[in-house]
């Protein structure tokens, strides 16, 4: 498939997909959200993670994370959320904007952020350099990396590939996890691992039931090679599809 195909592809499922979950309703969308919770609180690799980066969710149209990060800071896990800033490198070398990861500090620094346009709660970027970060450079300006044991994404649709059986996400459309996942990698390999090597991080999405497509009733995931196969995926009726790549 060609770039134009792929993109026209991924937009015509973007718009299936924003129809089919504007028909939720928003206590079938918190039940979900409390489904997969639970189901999380319970897994195996988020209570053995020491760091986890979490999407801050919009509301409606996705699983919410708020009990989410409010279970995680409660546990005493080192909580990550994405910040958006400007990348800084000239035009045409790269993207206008990157997707970073900083720390909360603790419950009152969460509930303190304010929302955005799309009402997603979003870090105050003149509090940006009083945060540990995923990747040491923010802005021109230098900190330590910290380490990230897991990450969960959202998305908006996700299938598993019926030849590798690997978990696959479609996104927004901006690349920005995408984007964040291929520099982290880079920023995270060591002398022994090899320049193929996948992010050393676990990537587990949060998705409504309705979010998860089959390839065998036509709606299969576009995927180019920029896009990143997932570990697995937990859903809102608290299943855990497993990557088997």
């Amino acid at each position: 498939m060609n770039s134009s195909a792929l993109h026209a592809a991924k937009t015509r499922l973007r718009s299936l997909m924003k129809q089919r979950l504007s028909k939720l309703s928003p206590d079938a969308i918190i039940s979900q959200s409390n489904t997969a919770f639970n189901t999380l609180s319970k897994f195996k690799p988020y209570k053995e993670a020491k760091t986890v980066c979490v999407y801050l969710s919009m509301p409606g149209s996705e699983i919410q994370t708020d009990p989410v990060v409010r279970h995680a800071l409660a546990a005493g896990k080192q909580v990550f959320v994405p910040y958006l800033h400007k990348s800084g490198l000239p035009p045409g070398e790269g993207p206008v904007r990157l997707m970073d990861m900083v720390s909360l500090r603790d419950i009152g620094d969460y509930e303190s952020l304010q929302r955005d346009r799309w009402g997603i709660p979003s870090i105050d970027g003149a509090t940006v350099h009083e945060r540990q970060r995923s990747l040491g450079e923010l802005d021109g300006e230098r900190s330590a990396d910290a380490s990230l044991d897991l990450i969960l994404l959202p998305g908006v649709a996700f299938d598993l590939d019926p030849e590798t059986g690997a978990v696959r996400r479609l996104g927004h459309g901006k690349g920005f996890y995408d984007y964040f996942l291929h520099r982290y990698a880079l920023a995270t390999k060591t002398e022994t691992t090899s320049p193929s090597d996948d992010p050393s991080v676990l990537l587990y999405a949060l998705a409504l039931k309705e979010q998860l497509v089959s390839p065998t009733s036509g709606e299969a995931i576009p995927v180019g090679p920029h896009d990143q196969p997932l570990d697995g995926l937990i859903l809102g009726d608290g299943q855990i599809k497993q990557s088997t790549r």
